[in-house]
């Protein structure tokens, strides 16, 4: 029996059983769609992750204050403290204490309540500095940004987000209109272009104001001179580990800390953000996977099991095809055909309907969903593996069956 009669008598014998090899093909489909799908899922989420990342800015290193501690001595988390300050910033922006530092941007922020008329609306104010534009990788759609003068000013001004113009006014075209924060008036000069949201926040609802306007008028007491965060922008990608040095040496001689460990500030990097990150995401792409490979182990027992159902019923015309000279290898041949047959219409179902679950379900999870050439071509061969691992031993049984047995069987 030369190839192309085994592939036309596999394909008669699966076509004959149309229900049984469906529900067979089911299993093998659910499983290779779910891993497309996991698999999917996990590098849209590291590809979402480091997008939103990357929109704090390029080669950006993020200085935290330590913790604080209140009253009645209960210390909370890194970041509640007031250990950076405006001096700091400033030492870290001289070429000389760190030459690999391209731009210091020092924030404050704090939340009011703007109003607008008779319209009002809650949102992060940030004091921020004319190096906030390049430091941060924003733009300005209409208007101006801060500048160095309204920063030696002390001037009320501010740039509103798209998004917080649009709540506050209606539309963004509102440069020169007066927003009041904390009973004070303030004129808008600039709105910033659309730039999304990260894991923390939304970036387009904000209202940015000098920072020595935020000390002098927003934000008062003995925390007055501190700032929130302070973000370095590295003078290139491959300076990142410089800068940071340099960065940890300069706090550290200006805080009087001889030990590391003592630090009152912690400095992180996009590049530690991302692997963080994209480790755990990586992991539950793991875990998740393998909760879906599962479901192909289980559409592998299936194919087994109709295989093996498939040759006690055709143990008479096995029988009789080897009583006319059918070699055992033939038989063998022919029953691991049906069997990978089976496996491969799964995967080519299941890895069409990942697909195109993968190009609409976004819209509905709010998620990214890469599609992955690799993880499909994958998933077709493990499909055709797992119908040829699973039919060897039905195949195998098939094709040692004894002719006069065979046809002596009711």
């Amino acid at each position: 029996m030369n190839w192309t009669e085994t592939l036309r008598t596999s394909w008669s014998a699966i076509t004959s059983h149309k229900m049984r090899s469906t529900l067979t093909v089911l299993g093998i489909l659910i499983g290779i769609a779910a891993v497309i799908l996991t698999v999917g899922l996990g590098l849209g989420t590291q590809k979402d992750v480091s997008s939103q990342i990357s929109s704090l800015g390029s080669n950006l290193l993020i200085v935290s204050p330590g913790s604080s501690t209140s009253s009645t001595g209960v210390r909370s988390g890194f970041g509640t403290g007031s250990t950076l300050t405006e001096a700091d910033a400033t030492a870290l922006s001289s070429r000389v204490n760190a030459p690999d530092i391209k731009a210091v941007d020092a924030e404050k922020s704090t939340s009011e309540e703007l109003t607008a008329g008779s319209t009002n609306w809650t949102t992060t104010v940030v004091g921020a500095t004319p190096s906030y534009l390049g430091v941060r990788a924003r733009t300005v759609q209409t208007g101006t940004f801060l500048t160095a003068q309204d920063e030696t000013d002390e001037a009320s001004v501010v740039v509103l987000g798209s998004e917080t113009a649009q709540e506050l006014f209606g539309f963004t075209d509102v440069v020169g209109q007066s927003v009041t924060i904390d009973s004070q008036s303030f004129q808008v000069v600039g709105v910033l272009a659309p730039s999304g949201s990260n894991s923390t926040s939304d970036l387009d609802d904000t209202a940015l104001v000098p920072l020595s306007t935020m000390e002098a008028n927003l934000v008062g007491g003995s925390s007055a001179n501190s700032v929130s965060t302070v973000y370095l922008q590295a003078t290139s990608a491959s300076a990142l580990p410089a800068a940071y040095q340099e960065a940890k040496s300069v706090l550290l001689t200006r805080h009087d800390i001889t030990s590391t460990s003592d630090a009152d500030f912690t400095i992180s990097s996009q590049d530690a953000l991302v692997s963080t990150a994209t480790s755990v995401s990586k992991t539950l792409t793991i875990l998740l996977t393998g909760i879906a490979a599962l479901s192909l182990l289980v559409g592998g027992i299936g194919v087994m099991n109709i295989m093996l159902v498939s040759v006690t019923e055709r143990t008479r015309e096995i029988g009789l095809r080897k009583a006319l000279g059918a070699p055992p290898g033939a038989i063998r041949n022919q029953f691991l055909v049906e069997a990978a047959t089976l496996g491969l219409t799964g995967g080519i179902v299941g890895a069409a309907l990942g697909v195109v679950a993968a190009l609409t379900l976004p819209g509905v999870i709010g998620s990214s969903i890469e599609i992955s050439g690799t993880a499909i071509g994958l998933s077709l061969v493990v499909a055709i593996g797992i119908g040829l691992i699973f039919g060897v031993y039905p195949a195998t049984r098939a094709a040692r069956l004894a002719p006069i047995d065979a046809l002596r069987t009711e």
